[in-house]
């Protein structure tokens, strides 16, 4: 299982695009239908970051998108800048898209911010983020590292911390189930239509960081 890598195909239902949140469910249930997989959840201490305040207080500006709206954080990486501009997010929406994609540990939001908000962070990624596949930014790169740009452009900052984070503990998997009989026209000259979309998911360790 460990060695082996598995495509999974899906369809999400209706026309209307699932938000984040609606796709990160849908893909949990997925995975535990096709693997089978069984897990628990509970607390384990890892090393992680805090997200705070800073003294001077947040540099955040509450959304104006209607009630309902979905949220947008997405990052994006050129050579030497990073950037991530979030519309409508969460503190809880940001520490997870910080500890899923750009970060080596899991991130706790501790800043007590409770509504969404608008904000750009600009940033020079530096050799630990984004699991070290991208290279780090030249020391005389015009953007701050991460960790000073949160700072001064947010008016947040991410504290080292050892603590209980929540994770998922995997207690039986096996091998992925076919896709073919649940698409119409799999493995055969039919096309699959657009809105498949594919996930890619490997599992090295026992316990798996519950990211959602």
């Amino acid at each position: 299982m460990e060695s082996g890598r598995y495509e999974s195909l899906a369809l999400t239902p209706g026309d209307v695009r699932p938000s984040r949140s609606e796709q990160m469910a849908m893909l949990r249930n997925l995975i535990a239908e096709r693997f089978p997989l069984r897990f628990h959840r509970e607390q384990t201490t890892f090393s992680s970051y805090l997200l705070e305040g800073e003294k001077g207080g947040a540099k955040l500006k509450e959304s104006t998108a209607p009630p309902g709206d979905p949220e947008a954080l997405v990052s994006t990486v050129f050579p030497g800048r990073g950037l991530l501009p979030a519309r409508n997010a969460t503190m809880g929406q940001f520490t997870s898209l910080l500890q899923r994609a750009l970060l080596d540990r899991p991130v706790v939001d501790k800043t007590g911010l409770a509504a969404k908000y608008d904000f750009d962070l600009e940033w020079a990624p530096g050799e630990t983020q984004f699991g070290g596949d991208l290279p780090p930014a030249p020391t005389d790169a015009a953007s701050p590292p991460f960790f000073i740009a949160i700072q001064r452009q947010l008016g947040l900052r991410l504290e080292p911390a050892q603590g209980p984070v929540d994770t998922l503990v995997v207690d039986t998997v096996e091998k992925s189930s076919a896709n073919c009989g649940r698409f119409p026209g799999c493995g055969g000259a039919r096309k699959l239509p657009e809105r498949v979309t594919k996930f890619a998911k490997k599992c090295n360790s026992i316990v798996c960081m519950f990211l959602a």
